[in-house]
């Protein structure tokens, strides 16, 4: 699945969200996004580092320590 694919399955579920708000404004949209897309690329990058920490901050280009607050904070350690 290239970049172009990920972005069309995003944009494509904004469009619904939108769609079934029904009129209501949503709120905090980006933290929601943020959130419901970093645990599951957590989950199969840890998967894929067979929970190597180091290997998976690298697959993710962030810090290790970054890493590790963000498996915390989705409650993954």
């Amino acid at each position: 699945m290239s970049r172009n694919n990920i972005e069309e399955i995003i944009t494509k579920s904004l469009e619904k969200y939108f769609r079934d708000l029904d009129g209501e404004r949503p709120s905090n949209l980006y933290d929601m996004v943020v959130l419901t897309v970093e645990r599951p690329m957590l989950e199969v990058v840890m998967k894929h580092a067979e929970g190597n920490q180091s290997l998976a901050s690298d697959m993710l280009g962030i810090n290790r320590n970054t890493l590790r607050k963000k498996l915390q904070q989705h409650g993954m350690i």
